[in-house]
């Protein structure tokens, strides 16, 4: 057999595009369009909802529910493996992008702060744009009352982690590096990314994820990590996934299905 041609720019601007069209560039295009339907709606941003993960069956139908949680949990991750395997044809690896378990005592404790931050930085702009009617009311959860509620939210958590830390951050700097791109304009173009997707949740929380998306490719040029950052990602949705159960309807300050 021939040996393999070597990665010409071209090719790796035809590959980063293919990632994205099958990863978060189609979840971007998808937020464009729900966030168009939301200004065109008659109601004003504030009036209406966005629910972040659903049940897909009936009530009534807990075993088929569950299944398509998992099902959708486990393709959700194609692009990971899609990304992991890329990076090998080209000779590299998951650990070039910090994607490894090495360091997990201080992969964690990085994380853990950079969640503080961002998270209670997240909640504020949340609040304070929905209170301007710059945001929807965000139901992260709207799953049937089921045993397997909790573990399939926290599965959630780490899928989101993963998929857009991985895609996002590690394998799209990469790559942009590597075609030229200067530090500043790839991390721009990542957090753009990163805040179109999250439009389909309002204006503020466009701006929200846009400063997420620059902080945390900061904190992933000082590190060479993009393990700390699915540490963070993930806490800030378990804590927003599992509060979301336990608080919306009980606290007068934190927008519901009733505020």
């Amino acid at each position: 057999m021939p040996a393999a041609a070597p990665l010409t720019p071209r090719m790796l601007a035809g590959e980063t595009l293919l990632v994205l069209t099958l990863s978060l560039g189609a979840a971007a295009v998808a937020a464009v369009i729900s966030f168009v339907g939301s200004l065109t709606a008659p109601e004003s941003l504030s009036e209406q909802t966005a629910s972040l993960i659903g049940s897909r069956a009936a009530a009534e139908r807990p075993w088929l529910d569950l299944s398509r949680q998992i099902a959708s949990l486990a393709f959700a991750m194609a692009p990971v493996v899609l990304v992991v395997y890329l990076l090998h044809r080209s000779r590299e690896s998951a650990r070039t992008i910090g994607f490894d378990a090495t360091r997990p005592g201080r992969d964690l404790l990085g994380g853990a702060a950079l969640a503080a931050v961002i998270g209670g930085g997240g909640l504020v702009v949340y609040l304070v744009s929905y209170q301007l009617g710059l945001s929807v009311t965000v139901t992260p959860s709207s799953l049937n009352d089921h045993w397997w509620a909790v573990p399939v939210l926290l599965l959630q958590a780490l899928k989101n982690g993963v998929l857009e830390e991985v895609v996002v951050v590690g394998y799209l700097l990469r790559r942009l590096d590597q075609l030229g791109w200067s530090p500043l304009r790839a991390a721009v173009a990542s957090s753009a990314l990163r805040a179109v997707y999250h439009l389909y949740q309002g204006v503020g929380m466009f701006f929200g994820n846009l400063v997420m998306g620059l902080v945390f490719c900061w904190f992933y040029r000082r590190c060479g990590r993009v393990m700390p950052l699915v540490a963070a990602h993930t806490l800030i949705d378990v804590v927003a996934f599992i509060g979301s159960v336990y608080l919306i309807g009980r606290v007068d300050w934190l927008p519901g299905a009733d505020g």
